[in-house]
């Protein structure tokens, strides 16, 4: 049996290492266009920086290495121009000598990846813009870098990469400005969310321009659709990327979201013998019961080896994503599972929020805040998705909610599970406890939440409704909501019995623990409309900073 793979990267040389683990007796070959393979592309930005020195650990394999190791045979600068399905072959050409040739198999696999997204703005094509997809493009970076010494740097688009190469372009003593099309940065969160991260890398010196769209790319800098004129001699694309399917279309092979290659759970494609693997296949969503274009490299490999596997007569199948993906941008963690708030409302669910700010282990022992983000779905109570801005412990506590998610936990569910504590790595009551305690409440228990978009709509709605800070005065007179009235916890009994109990409530503190105590008490007192201000005054300082009254 022949094997033969299209592409040289996570998922292709995945898909030829587990097929040659099943079966000794195939002929496995290779055919990259690229020089490179097989390397660490989500490692590159740190290269950039400074901080990975050793280039060989980004490109750690080459083909002598599949050779000595696998017996396969992986041949770089060969670009694979047509499938014909019917005679089962395809052609090559040898970029290096320009010759064409055919070649046979018994199994085919399509890992051909995908390509950044070049806008169509004047000047994209200049020698000073560059895309950030391979270590081809990696080099000619560095390469412009040292030969022309730019003091500034403009990257458009605000995603994982984008933001990565804000800290490590930083980190090489550039000036950088970020500027997105949206209007937030990193947009694979929800909006509330994305305020954190935005907040943060302006206090590291980023310049930032969201709702900005480029029209024009310079020598010098770029001009904006507002007319803004931003400087930098180098110019980095992170505006996203596209699956290389041309090939696969052309050879009849049916294209589902986003134009990605259809694949079944087993990677088959529409055409017998055929599979598909990596960043240029759609993948099954988990919550959303249906295909999207999520292209991550963990999945790539995912999926490579499955194909491999499944090529070979093996019983594995793939069981879906839910788009979990975390990045670094200088101390800052940002993580993200499942549906944000913005997609479970538009797949049609009815969605419960919280906004938890916690510190990963106790303060005493070197303790950050982290703020997490759950989406559960009101009517069954299931944990939909789950988001973390932080610093230390957020892969762990968003591992945790990805797990959970994957075998449909309830949002009750997470105060019950038995994890790891001791006061190096978690406080008594882990942040993630905490946010299946506050679902189930809004859920089950009857202390809803508002948010702070929420609250300030009702604050400008002219809505009679009695707001109550329960800190201390001297926390009240810092800064406080308009409109609120101060109301301690230790005085609250004696100030609120005297309330119109008719009324709406909503109480707040600074994070959210305290106004729930005072909701309990108020609930208690037969006041039937009582709201938390989820996440306390300082979500709402991040969110809806106009309403915040702030002492001189």
């Amino acid at each position: 049996m022949r094997l033969l793979v299209i592409g040289a990267v996570a998922a292709g040389t995945s898909a030829a290492a587990k097929a040659r683990r099943n079966r000794e007796d195939m002929e496995i070959v290779i055919y990259e266009r690229d020089r490179y393979i097989s390397y660490s592309g989500c490692g590159m930005p740190y290269y950039v920086g400074g901080e990975l020195t050793d280039y060989e650990e980004l490109v750690p394999r080459d083909t002598e290495y599949f050779k000595k190791k696998y017996n396969i045979d992986v041949l770089t600068e060969h670009e694979v121009l047509e499938i014909d399905p019917g005679s089962k072959r395809i052609k090559v050409k040898n970029l290096a000598s320009g010759a064409v040739f055919w070649d046979i198999y018994d199994k085919l696999v399509i890992a051909t990846g995908a390509s950044p997204v070049i806008p169509p703005v004047k000047g994209a094509d200049g020698d000073n813009v560059f895309v950030f997809r391979g270590i081809g493009d990696m080099n000619r970076i560095l390469d412009f870098m040292h030969r022309k010494d730019p003091k500034k740097a403009l990257i458009i688009g605000a995603g994982s990469i984008g933001l990565e190469m804000c800290e490590n372009l930083t980190r090489r003593g550039l000036q950088v400005s970020l500027i997105e099309r949206l209007g937030q940065v990193s947009p694979g969160l929800d909006e509330d969310m994305a305020v954190y991260v935005q907040k943060y890398i302006e206090e590291k010196g980023i310049a930032v321009y969201t709702g900005a769209a480029v029209t024009e790319m310079t020598e010098s800098g770029v001009s904006l659709d507002d007319g803004t004129r931003v400087d930098g001699e180098l110019i980095i694309l992170a505006t996203g990327v596209r699956p290389n399917t041309d090939l696969a279309k052309r050879a009849g092979i049916e294209l589902g979201v986003a134009g990605a290659i259809k694949v079944d759970e087993r990677m088959r494609t529409n055409i017998p013998d055929i599979y598909a693997c990596g960043d240029c296949t759609e993948n099954y969503h988990i919550v959303l019961g249906k295909p999207v274009y999520r292209p991550l490299g963990s999945t790539a490999n995912k999926t490579g080896r499955i194909a491999g596997d499944s090529l070979t007569g093996g019983n594995m199948t793939f069981r879906g994503i839910l788009g979990t993906g975390i990045y670094r941008v200088f101390e800052l963690a940002v993580a993200q599972t499942g549906l944000t708030e913005r997609e479970a409302r538009e797949a049609g669910y009815d969605v419960a929020v919280s906004h938890d700010i916690k510190v990963d282990r106790p303060e005493y022992l070197g303790g950050r805040e982290m703020v997490i983000k759950g989406v559960a779905d009101r009517d069954t109570g299931r944990l939909l998705g789950a988001q973390i801005v932080g610093y230390g412990g957020v892969d762990k506590r968003i591992d945790v909610f990805a797990t959970a998610i994957t075998y449909g936990a309830k949002a009750e569910d997470l105060f019950h599970l038995d994890l790891a504590y001791s006061p190096p790595f978690s406080t008594t009551r882990d942040p993630v406890a905490y946010t299946g305690m506050i679902l189930d409440n809004a859920i089950n228990r009857d202390r809803p939440l508002i948010t702070p978009q929420e609250l300030s709509e009702l604050i400008k709605s002219g809505e009679d409704f009695v707001l109550i800070d329960t800190r201390e005065p001297d926390q009240y007179y810092t800064s406080h909501l308009e409109k609120s009235e101060n109301v301690p916890h230790a005085m609250c009994r004696d100030v609120l019995v005297c309330k119109d109990k008719e009324c709406t409530f909503v109480t707040y503190c600074n994070e959210g623990k305290t106004g729930y105590a005072v909701q309990n008490i108020l609930k208690n007192y037969g006041i039937e409309k009582v709201y938390n201000l989820s996440g306390g005054i300082r979500n709402y300082l991040a969110n809806c900073p106009e309403d915040v009254i702030v002492k001189k």
